[in-house]
């Protein structure tokens, strides 16, 4: 009886140590609640993590004020990327992520995007006063920070006031940029990455017009990967993932200082 209790108890440990080298093993995946505007750049980097550790991530992409409240309410994430710093120090403050994993990856640049089938004379922000400009695109900015930032920019521009009975709102900045695509806004903000590779008219928004866009990450405490959550993380704050995020415009090194 004894020899079959110390063998079951062994072959309980082996399970155990096997399921977590497996969590960072080929079969492993990662739950990924990621902001947005990081569509295009997760989309280029994911499958070269996955090659590099084999481990696969998925990607959820929404606004960061509602990937913030999935989390609180105990959706399945195990990593959260976001598009500003403030909603990842709120869950940070109350214990809902993984302690000293909270960092900031990147910062990000505004864009004001005009479509290639839009007929709106713009070549500065300024010029969205113009009458050929009958709608713009802004994500929600009490739900996303790209949001926040257009707004802001647009009233240190002077020209809000003017401008806001034009502008129709989108739930985050990738929506945004559907209504330029379908057609149905004739200029839309939204973050530089999504758009650098698109045909039209791409303004970089002078960052002096709003608060720096710092986007930080942090891993998700109740997460039973951690393991494979660190090694994403460290992806992008000190791995190839960093070239990735240069190669679609966002700050990292230095302009994290």
């Amino acid at each position: 009886m004894f020899k079959r209790r110390r063998a079951a108890a062994l072959l309980t440990v082996f399970a155990f140590a096997t399921g977590c080298s497996r969590e960072a093993g080929e079969h492993a995946t990662l739950s990924v609640a990621a902001a947005a505007n990081l569509t295009e750049t997760l989309n280029a980097a994911g499958p070269v993590f996955e090659s590099q550790t084999g481990i696969h991530p998925v990607f959820t992409f929404a606004s960061t004020a509602q990937l913030e409240q999935q989390i609180e309410n105990a959706a399945p994430f195990d990593v959260f990327l976001a598009a500003d710093s403030s909603h990842v120090d709120q869950l940070d403050q109350k214990h809902l992520l993984t302690p000293g994993s909270r960092a900031v990856y990147a910062v990000g640049v505004l864009a004001l995007w005009i479509p290639l089938k839009s007929a709106a004379s713009v070549n500065r922000i300024e010029d969205l006063v113009s009458p050929s400009v009958h709608t713009i695109a802004v994500a929600k900015p009490e739900l996303a920070p790209y949001g926040q930032a257009a707004v802001a920019s647009l009233k240190s521009a002077g020209i809000w006031d003017q401008i806001q009975p034009r502008v129709v709102y989108a739930e985050n900045i990738a929506m945004a940029r559907q209504y330029g695509d379908s057609g149905n806004a004739d200029a839309v903000f939204t973050a530089y990455s999504l758009v650098l590779h698109d045909q039209g008219k791409i303004i970089r928004v002078d960052a002096k017009l709003h608060k720096p866009i710092e986007q930080a990450l942090g891993i998700v405490a109740s997460s039973q990967r951690q393991e494979a959550a660190r090694k994403f993380t460290g992806f992008f704050l000190k791995g190839s993932g960093r070239q990735i995020l240069q190669s679609y415009g966002y700050g990292v090194g230095s302009a994290l200082q």
